[in-house]
């Protein structure tokens, strides 16, 4: 075990803080839950509001991550970034002016997010992709609307008849498939691929919402070998680095992509091992090594695991004092008040069938969003 302390910052840090912690470093976490199992994860931690529109805001993270570094038993490694930063890559530089970014930096963010510039390099690489542009069309059926440096799927929606203009807005062709995310770990040296299943959680006016995701997905061998001659191509023509994803729309066996997010996302918990081993390639990568000689010789990925949000969607409340399972993590502190819609939790499941495991995920939702919802009327019936 390294010791070494590292910060991290991300709208949510649980994921990344639990791999640091099994990698043997020390997480400093700055993230806008403050969860319980985050708060214990963490060798210290900072709470900040952050919407999800614009991300953090700049004088109190860089605040926050400052106290961080001078409670630090050593002088933190760097900065990783989790979901929160696409939309700000001049937030991205300023952090990298004060501290060492482990993973991506501010022009490659910036490159991979903006749509223009992003899909016209895949033109020239010979990537495809949906059919994209920046003002709206003029018929809207069948068509996109997206929000530049978005997560989560709650940034796209079914393109209006008259939308408003926005520089901040982009179109994209709907087109239909199954969605398949390569998680990639990526350097000057080498690359390592895996695939994952992913679905969404829909409500009427966030259909798109980022739901969960399921793997190793076994792929057809050309398929496979396809997607990740697309990616590879992608990742040197953006000079990507350490854990980032690529997320394509597979159809008859036709693949095409339609972005990349250039961090690490979601499927760390779907992919990530006993020993942090995807944490610590990240670095590896950042700092020049070769990611996939490192997987090769210590990754040990389970044969399936499924990971999905559960969401507060039968409306608010307030977070009791919850027996959780030890299946369920990113647990709200007891007495947070959490809005309609908003996360209330991730489900983990692992196994040894990729169906059995997706199927056991949506049983354990539904089990988890009971069991706080009655565990939220109890204490309202008490107060």
């Amino acid at each position: 075990m390294s010791g070494e302390a590292v910060l991290i910052a991300a709208f949510s840090a649980r994921a990344l803080a639990a791999s640091a912690r099994r990698a043997g470093y020390r997480p400093l976490v700055v993230d806008c839950f403050g969860d319980t199992d985050t708060v214990a994860l963490a060798e210290a931690s900072r709470c900040l509001p952050a919407r999800v529109q614009v991300g953090f805001t700049t004088r109190p993270l860089l605040a926050a991550l400052e106290s961080l570094e001078a409670e630090a038993p050593s002088k933190p490694i760097g900065l990783v970034l989790g979901a929160g930063f696409e939309c700000n890559p001049r937030l991205v530089a300023k952090l990298g002016e004060r501290f060492p970014l482990i993973g991506n930096d501010a022009e490659t963010i910036r490159r991979a997010k903006d749509p223009q510039q992003f899909f016209s390099m895949l033109d020239d690489l010979g990537v495809p992709h949906p059919e994209t542009r920046l003002d709206a069309p003029d018929d809207p059926e069948g068509w996109l609307m997206k929000r530049v440096g978005g997560s989560g799927g709650l940034h796209i929606h079914r393109c209006p008849a008259k939308p408003r203009p926005d520089k901040r807005r982009y179109f994209q062709r709907r087109g239909d498939g199954e969605a398949i995310s390569l998680m990639g770990l990526v350097s000057e040296k080498s690359a390592a691929f895996a695939a994952s299943r992913q679905w969404t959680s829909p409500l009427a006016r966030r259909p798109f919402r980022y739901g969960g995701a399921a793997g190793s997905l076994p792929l057809d061998e050309d398929l496979e070998a396809r997607l990740i001659e697309m990616s590879l191509a992608v990742a040197e023509a953006l000079s990507l680095s350490g854990i980032v994803s690529f997320d394509y729309l597979v159809h008859d066996g036709t693949p095409v992509l339609l972005e990349v997010n250039p961090r690490p996302g979601a499927t760390l918990d779907v992919f990530d091992d006993a020993q942090g081993t995807l944490f610590k390639a990240h670095v590896e990568a950042s700092q020049g090594g070769d990611p996939a000689a490192l997987l090769a010789a210590e990754w040990h990925p389970p044969v399936a695991r499924a990971a999905a949000f559960l969401y507060a969607d039968r409306g608010p409340l307030t977070a009791g004092n919850v027996a959780w399972p030890e299946w369920a993590a990113d647990r709200p502190q007891p007495g947070s008040a959490i809005g309609a819609g908003q996360p209330l939790a991730t489900v983990i499941v692992e196994g040894e069938r990729l169906e059995d495991v997706e199927a056991s995920c949506v049983q354990r939702l539904g089990m988890l969003e009971t069991l706080l919802y009655d565990t939220s009327n109890q204490q309202g019936a008490r107060q």
